[in-house]
């Protein structure tokens, strides 16, 4: 047994606020790395993911976006149990170096014209990284923070954790805007894109010199004076009765938690500037003051919690997601793009075609290609952002898209040469952008039209229910489990939860609106799992604040 001595009172309670600033700031940075990427999809889906069509491109680069969050419950089980036998202060200080790392790598990598295929796989290779250091960063520092706060303050203290997913976010738009307002967007969208992905080598720098300077957890220190680790976490964590337990943590907490944070930031990103063809600036702008107003109620909720419990205000947060998302997002369409509901209203866009023609426009292996007219049809009035609905016709009918008054007949693209595709492609592609432009289907939202403060005002609405289901959860998750397999345990269910039910969010939800043609239809994925999760979570798992944390 180790005869190094346990950690005094005295020592447990020292140096708060440096554990907190120094914890934080480097958590900052590393999601800034991860967070870059899905703010510049639609960019990386041009660059990278060019040789398959439009639609399917788009939904290839959430993907790629999505396989980081895909891996982070492997680096949740790696590096947690990493983290239980040798320290949270190494272990999250490699889990930085390989994000740092790997986000820089993007910035050199070659895009799909210079070398190919070659270019989406080794990007995905690097999100892959970036998802298994993410997998252990998050564990580490909210059970460092947790484990150096006082019972009483435990919510406070780690909601200062909890700011800095979106604070990176945050910071990953703001240098975008700097970078976008500096070059100009056809520069940036040409090669300036790379300079915030270069940008963080310096801040890996500064979060490794940080990092250093942090001494290990005070009750790390005191289990293994009193030998009291555990040499297995991984399989200690997977025994009975903390399997049952995870297990209800991911259903009746973490999923819905995640699905709500991703909904209410990315996924709102997503919707102004790829669906209510917001321009990139103004859509970084506006969620940046949403962001700005929302930051100060994660630390509320946290303070909350420790008052009355975390249980009730992530619950809370998830069903209140769930029963206003639609109207939110509705109210998003009204304040940002008023056109599209003006349009939709007096002239709504039908495809008038055999719906057994009509697919679901997502290929997961980018070969198969979708050539019937109503694909056609529908893949056009996607791109245009236009909602649809198709209206059933007679087998083998040649696809209409019906406008106001205007008809605009379709094409079948199969067999066609190169030339006779572009062509038919151009005949059509211009006739429907007149007819939409006749029915007033903007081509992209007019910043004079858009209600700022009503628009900041619905996606502050969205960051609120971030901070409530957010702001709460590490103290949560921190409590339920014993210090000798903590990181692993918390980790597993919150990186399931977030990489899994979180991550695809963006990918699943535009995959249902192309698919359906509204809007809206993509939110039902986050209102389902956000009930199931007050479900789960009010039936099942207990409150926890208060309760000891050194056994």
């Amino acid at each position: 047994m180790s005869t190094t001595p346990a950690p005094t009172k005295a020592q447990l309670t020292q140096g708060h606020k440096k554990v907190i600033f120094a914890s934080s700031l480097g958590t900052v940075f590393e999601w800034y790395d991860f967070f870059l990427y899905g703010s510049l999809a639609a960019i990386i889906a041009k660059q990278f993911f060019s040789g398959v069509n439009e639609t399917t491109g788009m939904i290839f680069a959430l993907l790629a976006f999505a396989a980081g969050f895909f891996v982070r419950p492997f680096g949740a089980a790696f590096f947690g149990s990493l983290g239980d036998r040798i320290g949270r202060k190494y272990t999250f200080l490699v889990t930085i170096l390989i994000m740092g790392i790997s986000t820089f790598l993007v910035g050199v990598l070659p895009n799909y014209a210079s070398i190919g295929f070659a270019a989406p796989v080794i990007l995905i290779i690097l999100r892959l990284a970036q998802g298994l250091a993410m997998g252990g960063e998050y564990g580490g520092a909210a059970t460092y923070v947790a484990e150096h706060a006082p019972a009483d303050k435990r919510g406070l203290y780690t909601s200062f954790i909890q700011c800095t997913a979106t604070l990176g976010l945050f910071m990953s738009l703001l240098i975008i805007l700097a970078c976008r307002y500096f070059l100009g967007n056809e520069a940036f969208e040409a090669w300036g894109w790379r300079i915030p992905f270069l940008v963080s080598i310096v801040l890996l720098g500064i979060s490794v010199w940080i990092r250093l300077q942090l001494s290990e957890s005070p009750l790390f220190q005191q289990m293994k004076a009193e030998g009291k680790g555990s040499k297995t976490p991984f399989r200690d964590s997977l025994k009975d009765g903390n399997l049952k337990l995870m297990l209800l943590v991911l259903l009746g907490a973490a999923a819905g938690q995640a699905v709500v944070w991703y909904g209410g930031q990315f996924y709102a990103l997503f919707f102004l500037s790829s669906m209510l063809k917001v321009d990139a600036t103004t859509s970084y702008l506006l969620i940046a003051a949403a962001l700005a107003l929302g930051v100060p109620f994660f630390i509320f909720f946290g303070w909350l919690s420790d008052r009355i419990g975390r249980k009730k205000i992530i619950l809370a947060g998830c069903l209140l997601a769930a029963i206003t998302y639609i109207p939110i997002f509705k109210g998003l369409t009204h304040f940002a793009n008023p056109a599209i509901e003006e349009a939709r209203t007096n002239s709504p866009a039908l495809v008038n075609a055999d719906p057994n023609t009509c697919s679901f426009q997502f290929d997961p292996v980018g070969l198969r290609k979708f050539t019937s007219s109503c694909d056609v049809a529908t893949a056009a009035l996607t791109k245009a952002g236009v909602p649809y609905e198709v209206k059933p016709a007679p087998a083998g009918t040649l696809a209409t898209v019906s406008v106001g008054s205007a008809e605009v007949t379709s094409y079948e693209a199969a067999g066609l040469t190169k030339e006779e595709l572009k062509a038919k492609g151009d005949a059509f592609g211009g006739e429907l952008k007149g007819a939409l432009s006749t029915a007033g289907y903007p081509a992209k939202a007019d910043n004079a039209r858009i209600n700022i403060p009503g628009t900041i005002f619905m996606l502050w609405l969205l960051v609120l229910y971030v901070t409530m289901v957010y702001g709460p959860i590490a103290a949560y998750l921190v409590e339920l489990f014993p210090t000798r397999i903590r990181y692993t345990s918390m980790s597993l269910p919150y990186h399931i939860g977030n990489g899994w039910f979180g991550g695809f969010l963006p990918a699943i939800s535009f995959a249902l609106v192309a698919g359906t043609g509204n809007l809206y239809y993509g939110l039902w994925y986050p209102i389902i799992i956000a009930l199931m999760t007050v479900v789960v979570g009010g039936l099942f798992l207990h409150e926890t604040k208060d309760v000891d944390i050194t056994k």
